[in-house]
């Protein structure tokens, strides 16, 4: 590999907002904060709007509004 031309690949903490999920795992993103993470060590924190723990896909949330929607729109088409 040719030198100076790769990002820095570390550890970095990524954190949920919404419901303060937090993983750490290997990324090249730039962050300004940093985190005390379990083991002791300070990490660079990179915040999150939405995760797999907070996404409407991955906590079934999604499937309940659509479902919601179906029976509306069946009592709208019949007139119940």
């Amino acid at each position: 590999m040719k030198q100076g031309i790769h990002p820095d690949y570390r550890d970095v903490v990524f954190q949920d907002i919404s419901s303060e999920f937090a993983i750490l795992t290997k990324s090249t993103a730039t962050t300004k904060e940093t985190i005390k993470w379990e083991d002791g060590n300070e990490y660079p924190l990179l915040k999150l709007e939405i995760s797999s723990q907070s996404h409407p896909f991955y906590t079934g949330k999604q499937h309940i509004l659509q479902t919601a929607k179906q029976v509306d729109k069946f009592r709208q088409r019949y007139g119940k």
